[in-house]
């Protein structure tokens, strides 16, 4: 790690003289790549808006998902950040983050690597470290996400607040990140919501979830084709559904399987074919939910209901867990001996995302 700064130091940090986020682009000849889905946000009153929506930042250490020319890095290390880690897989982007980190001296950290496969246990002191039921600790995690990423690290990240590794070792570390309009929608959807989805339920039931506020398109280069949100994440001291990861994560997306269909439709996917019904029914009569209910309408406490007693159902049963709906349906196509009457399960927008 580089060197701290002083102790005691009063004097608020200011950057020196830069060249704007536009030149440093043109210095550098960078250029958005479509196939990243790379935008740039130029507008530093953006940048700083999306920074204060972290919180206070006075002295915290950060890290900076997906940085590129610095737009957002720059509000940061404005605030005032003790250390700020950044991590930027594009090379491209090296050189203009070099420049910021020699005017911050001792402040910046820069890993040229993949934020999917990079070991965040070890991305801070160790002194930073909280109890899970303290307050959160003094670590931050910034980033306008590449939208072909934001979704699978979500995802990552959500299971390593369920584990309480990765970022989440440290303690119920807060996270400030960009998604398209749409997708920060169904993250922050409530019950009865068309936005309601798979997604909704796996934030919601470890995180208290806050959609900020939405950036038009046109504030970045090249202009997306949509809004984006900016939505902050703080881990729940108690998760709304005590379950392992895995198995919520097999519940609920059995349930939205078939978002239009009544629930019982896609919790029939839960088991196998010989005594699906009768399973189906009991689980349904425990968990004391409603089977003409759609997805959507489903309430976290309705999930969790799901959740504990397929758990139940697992003990009882181990082969339960392992059993896996499409294989089955693979089986019967290789073998022919049976027609699927019940027919391939709709795929929807939001399943081909996950």
């Amino acid at each position: 790690f580089c060197l701290m700064a002083a102790p005691g130091k009063v004097a608020a940090f200011r950057l020196p003289p830069l060249p704007t986020i536009g030149e440093i682009i043109k210095l550098f000849r960078l250029k958005a790549l479509k196939q990243l889905s790379q935008n740039f946000l130029l507008d530093l009153r953006m940048t700083d808006k999306i920074v204060k929506q972290a919180g206070e930042l006075k002295n915290a250490h950060v890290c900076e998902v997906g940085p590129g020319p610095g737009g957002i890095t720059r509000s940061i290390l404005s605030a005032g950040v003790e250390q700020l880690l950044l991590i930027e897989k594009d090379a491209r982007f090296i050189p203009g983050l070099q420049m910021l980190s020699e005017a911050a001296p001792g402040k910046v950290r820069i890993v040229h690597g993949d934020i999917l496969t990079y070991k965040m246990e070890k991305a801070f002191p160790k002194h930073l470290k909280k109890n899970w039921e303290d307050e959160p600790p003094d670590i931050h995690i910034i980033g306008n996400l590449p939208f072909s990423v934001s979704t699978p690290l979500i995802i990552k990240w959500l299971e390593n607040v369920s584990k309480r590794d990765g970022p989440f070792f440290y303690g119920r570390t807060q996270m400030t990140l960009t998604f398209q309009k749409e997708v920060g929608e169904r993250l922050t959807a409530n019950p009865g919501s068309n936005q309601r989805s798979r997604l909704s339920i796996m934030a919601q039931h470890l995180c208290s979830v806050e959609n900020c506020f939405v950036i038009p398109g046109q504030a970045f280069v090249p202009k997306p084709e949509v809004d984006v949100a900016v939505v902050h994440f703080t881990p729940l001291v108690q998760p709304k559904i005590q379950q392992p990861f895995e198995l919520v994560e097999k519940v609920v997306q059995s349930v939205f399987q078939f978002r239009r269909k009544y629930c019982f439709r896609g919790i029939e996917t839960l088991f196998p074919e010989s005594g699906r019904l009768k399973r189906t029914e009991q689980l349904m009569m425990t968990a004391d939910v409603d089977p003409t209910l759609r997805p959507f309408q489903l309430s976290m406490s309705q999930f969790r209901n799901l959740c504990n007693t397929y758990r139940k159902m697992c003990d009882e049963d181990p082969s339960l867990f392992v059993f896996n709906y499409r294989e089955e349906l693979r089986q019967k196509k290789k073998t022919g001996s049976l027609v699927d009457t019940t027919g391939q399960p709709e795929q929807t927008e939001e399943e081909n995302q996950l």
